[in-house]
């Protein structure tokens, strides 16, 4: 005889409190969980624990700086499509699955900036949209920041405007090197790691023998930069280049305040645009009696006519930069020394991941 139906308020009851029935196991088996899932799920249970979660997206502003990421973390660069339409519209899709995956876009907002500053915000969107748990964008090159407070009436706050993007965008946390200013963490509602890419430049610096040296600060405004370089490089004494810019991109050195003469210059800052300050400073040093000259930054933007200044015969011994930049094959020179800061993002990124100290690696 056939059994009278259930109502589905008695199913409940007897789903939550009555004892299962002696077939449920062959039935679940046999029918709930189909075979392709089965192997799916099987197949995910192969990938490495610690790593499975951990997803990395690179922009096309710096696709060789992502790679070396990777391979620094054993993390492969995640399948997406970035391409345009006829009128220019960018298109982004992430080509697999990161559903609960802590997702870490690479993308330095370099030249062309407004190009590669919307990639990043389709990317973010796109990884939302994905479901991601959590979405880190990793800057090394974080543009419109020179613009990071009113010198004049009527201007406007680009930094503060790019964190906004960035925040309403969809970022979690954004993971930025040598901001232009320590202030524009500030900018971001939400998590800014800040770190610095002085430790990489160290290191090289001090496997050359470069005898007596100061550390130069080309402007009032780099002092604490310069000065916490100086710390690294064993307490080595400071100069200040006491100057006046009389435009966008145009400046008047003065005077040197410090004891340069005799002794190897390391003018320190955290870019080099056109080379207009660094330059001028370094004819400065050079007229001031000091022996050897070499520029230190962090980040290579080199607009024209960057290289050529930069390049003169008798002004720099070195010209050490990093490659959170891509830097065209025009725009090198024979003083140009590039270092890697792959392994630095690479562990920052990680210690994120694995919810440990970003400071510490600074300590």
């Amino acid at each position: 005889m056939d059994q009278p139906q259930q109502s589905k308020e008695n199913l409940w009851t007897w789903g939550a409190c009555s004892p299962l029935p002696s077939d449920y196991s062959r039935t679940r088996s046999a029918g709930a969980v189909t075979s392709f899932l089965t192997a799916a799920r099987a197949e995910q249970e192969k990938l490495a624990p610690d790593t499975r979660r951990l997803r990395l997206f690179s922009g096309t502003s710096n696709p060789g700086l992502a790679r070396e990421i990777a391979a620094y973390l054993g993390v492969p660069d995640g399948p997406r499509v970035c391409k345009r339409f006829a009128d220019g519209e960018l298109y982004v899709q992430i080509q697999e699955s990161i559903r609960g995956c802590d997702v870490f876009l690479i993308q330095p907002t370099c030249a062309p900036v407004n190009d590669h500053l919307m990639e990043l915000l389709i990317m973010v969107d796109a990884c939302r949209r994905a479901s991601a748990r959590q979405i880190t964008a990793v800057v090394p090159y974080y543009g419109y920041a020179r613009a990071d407070r009113k010198t004049a009436g009527r201007e406007s706050i680009t930094a503060k405007l790019t964190a906004n993007l960035l925040v309403k965008s969809g970022v979690d946390r954004v993971l930025a090197m040598d901001l232009h200013s320590a202030q524009i963490q500030g900018y971001f509602d939400i998590p800014c790691d800040h770190i610095y890419g002085s430790p990489v430049l160290v290191d090289y610096l001090s496997t050359q023998n470069l005898g007596d040296i100061v550390v130069v600060s080309p402007d009032v405004g780099g002092v604490a930069r310069a000065r916490a370089f100086a710390k690294q490089m064993n307490d080595a004494p400071l100069a200040i280049i006491d100057k006046r810019r009389t435009g966008h991109n145009l400046a008047e050195s003065l005077t040197v305040i410090g004891e340069v003469s005799g002794r190897t210059a390391i003018l320190i800052d955290d870019m080099i645009d056109t080379g207009g300050t660094i330059c001028s400073g370094a004819r400065l040093l050079r007229e001031q009696g000091a022996k050897r000259v070499l520029a230190c930054a962090t980040h290579a933007v080199f607009s024209p006519p960057a290289s050529e200044r930069l390049s003169v015969e008798g002004l720099f011994e070195q010209v050490v930069v990093t490659n959170s930049i891509p830097i065209a094959k025009e725009r090198t020179f024979p003083q140009l020394q590039v270092l890697s800061v792959a392994n630095m993002l690479g562990e920052a990124i990680w210690r994120i991941h694995e919810e440990s100290s970003v400071s510490s690696m600074f300590r």
